[in-house]
């Protein structure tokens, strides 16, 4: 089969790109607060962690009103348990690996059985390698939710920062058809936008067999970066309905956010500003992990496509360049077994070979997060000096020991759930201002993103837009941008921003559409 030119595959966006046209969603756009974000990562850490748990504790304010929402679907919950029916859980990328968090947490709270199932685009291996694509395709959506077993009665429950991920969409349309259960949709961009601009929202929005809870957050504090504030709400808002349903959720959001405001980051500096080191200096670092593996998983699996890293090394590929990071659980002793401790269960592969050859079982099972890891990733890196980040819980506090520097961030009294989602807030902060203090970022834009779905070229797009722009380069058409951007994907570096590169070329007139 022929390959595609650069050309060829900029028209093929560009005949759907009104699709995903996404400027206009508040959680795709460049923070009013955060602007000297990159600046503030070098040069003042203390400010920039300050800010960063501002924008968190606003995000948390700003979801209590949806409590009595929330409840109905905690209600929902229960009557469904209790009818033997199944609970279904289901996002893309972020979204997705909550959604496996929260199956982990259940599983962990009740013991036994498999009453509540969670799935994500791509399957089980895209909690720690980003397969992107897939979230482009509403009928992917659709047939995994009914390969893996969902049928009438049973409740999906579909999360989507943005409220217009087509899989999800896909997913939730097939439960509303499938099941007289109604199924939930869960985002956060106010209704008034998504329903005036996203086609696809709309029929979501005009459904009424699909029930609809609006957590709208504004934007994030790294333009586009979901993964921080709108992840965290959806996993409290579906969490508490999930797993606390005895206590409303008005309740529980506003303790956790008083846990927050009362939890003192300062802490992370060092850590930051030591783990920044590491990385400048051509070294590595293994995440030592006993009691919060998903949690540090995911943190440490978004930032490749964030930051446009090379991802977590698989077993059985070839390999030129390693990840900077890498995680290891300390009480497991084989690949199988970290997959089992990782998920509470064991690993669902999707089996797609036509549509992608890493959703296979086999793919899957190349990735050794075991005991055992940090001494294979020492033989295949001898050269480089490799550095253990220890996090555990121990005393009642989650304890953080790198080299000699060592903290506990007290947790006592909290739930499982909510411990959960102070560290990931915590490394959220961590590891946006560690790539903030090695350039992956420009102020408060994605600079770095990998545009390896439509809705990140778009996102690629206009933040080549806005750097033009802060050049004095306006009137840019969006379609010439793409077709360089198509273009400069072709020769990227490893290593290298394909952002940054397509900016460099267009500044200096040497766009393929003039040439």
């Amino acid at each position: 089969m022929r390959l595609m030119t650069p050309q060829e595959r900029a028209r093929e966006f560009l005949r759907v790109a009104h699709h995903y046209r996404l400027g206009i969603l508040p959680t795709e756009q460049p923070h009013p607060g955060t602007r000297l974000l990159s600046d503030w990562a070098r040069d003042d850490l203390t400010k920039a962690i300050a800010v960063l748990k501002e924008i968190d504790l606003q995000a948390l304010r700003k979801v209590q009103g949806a409590g009595a929402a929330i409840d109905r679907l905690a209600r929902r919950i229960d009557a469904t348990l209790e009818r033997g029916r199944r609970i279904y859980l289901c996002g893309c990328g972020a979204t997705g690996r909550l959604s496996m968090s929260l199956e982990f947490l259940w599983r962990n709270r009740i013991g036994h059985g498999d009453q509540v199932r969670a799935f994500m685009a791509g399957g089980d291996v895209a909690l720690v390698h980003a397969i992107e694509g897939f979230e482009d395709h509403p009928a992917y959506g659709a047939r995994h939710l009914r390969e893996i077993g969902f049928v009438d009665g049973d409740l999906l429950i579909g999360t989507t920062e943005g409220g217009e991920t087509p899989y999800v969409i896909g997913a939730t349309e097939e439960a509303a058809r499938l099941s007289a259960n109604p199924p939930y949709f869960l985002y956060c961009n106010a209704d008034a936008v998504l329903a005036d601009n996203i086609e696809r929202f709309q029929r979501v929005y005009n459904n009424d067999r699909i029930e609809k809870i609006c957590l709208d957050v504004g934007p994030m504090a790294l333009a586009g970066s979901t993964r921080m504030q709108a992840s965290t709400v959806l996993q409290l808002a579906v969490g508490a309905a999930l797993l606390y349903p005895e206590t409303t959720a008005s309740e529980l959001i506003a303790g956790f956010g008083r846990q927050v405001a009362a939890t003192d980051f300062a802490f992370l500096e060092p850590f930051i500003a030591r783990e920044a080191d590491v990385y400048s200096a051509g070294n590595y670092v293994t995440y030592r992990v006993k009691d919060y593996g998903i949690t540090v998983l995911t943190d440490t699996t978004e930032r490749a496509p964030t930051f446009s890293l090379v991802p977590f090394d698989q077993l059985k590929e070839k390999r030129s360049s390693y990840s900077l990071c890498y995680v290891a659980l300390e009480d497991a002793r084989s690949p199988e077994e970290a997959w089992a401790r990782l998920l509470n269960r064991a690993p669902r592969a999707l089996e797609w070979t036509e549509v992608d050859p890493r959703t296979t079982r086999g793919y899957l099972d190349g990735f050794d997060f075991s005991s055992n890891a940090a001494a294979r990733r020492q033989r295949q890196i001898p050269e480089a000096r490799h550095h253990d980040f220890h996090l555990g819980r121990s005393g009642g506090a989650i304890e953080l020991r790198f080299n000699e520097l060592a903290h506990g961030v007290p947790v006592r009294g909290l739930s499982e759930l909510a411990e959960h989602l102070l560290l990931k807030q915590a490394l959220n902060i961590h590891s946006t201002l560690v790539m903030g203090r090695l350039g992956r970022y420009e102020n408060n834009l994605m600079t770095w993103v990998s545009p390896t779905n439509c809705k990140l070229v778009d996102r690629a797009t206009r933040y080549i837009t806005h750097l033009l722009a802060g050049a004095g380069r306006t009137g840019q058409r969006y379609e010439d941008i793409v077709l360089q951007l198509f273009t400069e994907m072709d020769g990227v570096e490893p290593g290298e921003s394909v952002v940054l590169r397509t900016y460099r070329s267009l500044l200096r007139g040497n766009g393929a559409a003039s040439g």
